[in-house]
């Protein structure tokens, strides 16, 4: 038999047990909210649109750097990479045509001295001359062939028309505004990029001639023009995607895709920096500090997928890719929320409030709004912004998928202005913030974005 003295840690360890415990002590405390820190996003920003990277130039060793900076932070927040998958990077080989000789213009066989090819199809053109002296774009004839004498507007306004005409070569005059172009690409002409293992959309050659040479050429209609190109090479580089991803409690539940394109145009020829820290630094950011929240708290139900996509300054390739060759099957994606741009704010729309690309198209956008995001209508439906960013790729697709942007028409777009000097750093970490909740909420609940009934795109 044990002492009393023995017995007594015993008998006292039972007194506790049987005490009831202090009503404060049942209670645990809730975690704090997540904040979402102004000094972390200045050092993201910071780093991808700082001159070490030189403006993130798409498919380039900047553009793969950045992503590799980008699937470095998925790793360090514990994110695995996607399923099928062995690492966080997912790339693709781009394919770019350039005139490297001579592009020659004549007219039944006679040389046309002048000639400046501004946008090219890569391949040489042979047809019948039609001549365009119209003011309305839609007017024109459609002709193997159409040269402009002269033209009010824009002559790139002709552009669109000749497209739908199916006008192999226009000729427009020779402009400020098309010495411009040329500056801005080397005073080289602009041939197609493309995926491999994809074709370039057809589109028409452009090209000017002195407005004098022009006004000589309009009364011979019907003359066969030809356009030669000598050694047209073909340069191949490789666009880069980062992609992380969290495995949700259900494997049924979906997968909710957050991204951003992390690309902008690099260094123009002349050595101008474009260093794209609002278009699309800014939207990358906000991909890492979203995947970042999401990895420090619980398990969601739903699994997420955060990607940074290569190539959107190009032509959306590295979006375009992602689709055509998705880790996980398109159909198991619930929803696409897309950032671009938000590293300022649009005086048109509320204090503190981002657009939302597509509003009125789904449920999705007002939904979020009632759960905290600071997020409203595009005030500018007629710029078809919808139709323009890399959520596109994936809205053909049958997805859900829409952008929010601080400010679409940003005076800094694609300007050397576009600097960290001129990104609002504490607007776009509270609009960082306010996304915070709404995604938890669609990532720990069963709510599923739908289309309105006209709002889906057609494939």
């Amino acid at each position: 038999m044990l002492s009393i003295l023995a017995r007594a840690p015993a008998v006292l360890m039972l007194a506790a047990v049987a005490l009831p415990a202090p009503a404060d002590a049942k209670r645990r405390p809730r975690p704090a909210p997540y904040k979402v820190r102004i000094e972390s996003v200045m050092a993201h920003e910071k780093f991808l649109a700082g001159p070490e990277l030189r403006g993130r130039a798409s498919a380039s060793r900047d553009e793969a750097i950045a992503a590799a900076y980008v699937a470095a932070q998925f790793s360090q927040f514990g994110l695995t990479p996607a399923p099928g998958m062995s690492g966080y990077l997912q790339t693709a080989k781009v394919i770019r045509l350039a005139v490297k000789g001579a592009a020659t213009l004549s007219v039944d066989g006679t040389p046309v001295p002048g000639f400046a090819l501004i946008l090219g199809s890569g391949e040489p053109v042979t047809g019948k001359m039609a001549v365009f002296t119209g003011d309305k774009p839609a007017d024109m004839p459609a002709a193997d062939v159409v040269i402009v004498p002269s033209f009010k507007g824009s002559p790139f306004a002709l552009f669109g028309a000749a497209r739908a005409k199916k006008v192999k070569l226009l000729i427009v005059p020779e402009s400020a505004a098309t010495k411009g172009v040329l500056a801005t690409n080397g005073n080289a002409p602009q041939l197609p990029v493309f995926l491999e293992g994809t074709t370039p959309p057809p589109r028409p050659t452009v090209g000017s001639l002195p407005a004098d040479t022009l006004s000589a050429l309009a009364g011979r209609a019907g003359a066969t023009v030809a356009l030669t190109l000598t050694d047209v090479a073909r340069e191949e580089s490789i666009t880069t995607n980062a992609i992380g991803y969290i495995t949700g409690t259900d494997a049924k539940a979906g997968t909710l895709l957050f991204s951003a394109h992390l690309d902008h145009i690099g260094a123009l020829p002349n050595g101008t920096v474009m260093y794209g820290a609002n278009d699309d630094a800014s939207g990358t950011v906000a991909v890492i500090e979203i995947a970042k929240a999401m990895a420090a708290g619980r398990r969601p139900r739903r699994s997420l997928m955060f990607v940074a996509y290569g190539s959107e300054e190009i032509g959306l390739f590295g979006s375009n890719y992602f689709a055509k060759n998705p880790p996980i099957p398109l159909t198991d994606i619930v929803a696409n929320l897309e950032f671009e741009m938000i590293g300022a704010q649009d005086p048109k729309l509320p204090k503190g409030v981002m657009m939302m690309t597509g509003y009125d198209r789904s449920n999705f956008g007002p939904s979020m709004k009632a759960h905290g995001a600071l997020v409203t209508a595009d005030p500018y439906p007629e710029q078809n912004f919808f139709q323009r960013s890399d959520n596109y790729a994936l809205a053909r697709q049958g997805i859900v998928a829409h952008t929010v942007s601080g400010w679409a028409l940003v005076p800094t777009y694609h300007q050397p202005t576009d600097t960290i000097e001129n990104i609002d750093f504490k607007f776009m970490t509270n609009a960082i913030q306010s996304l915070i909740a709404p995604v938890k909420w669609l990532a720990y609940g069963k709510f599923t974005p739908e289309w309105t009934k006209d709002g889906k795109p057609k494939p």
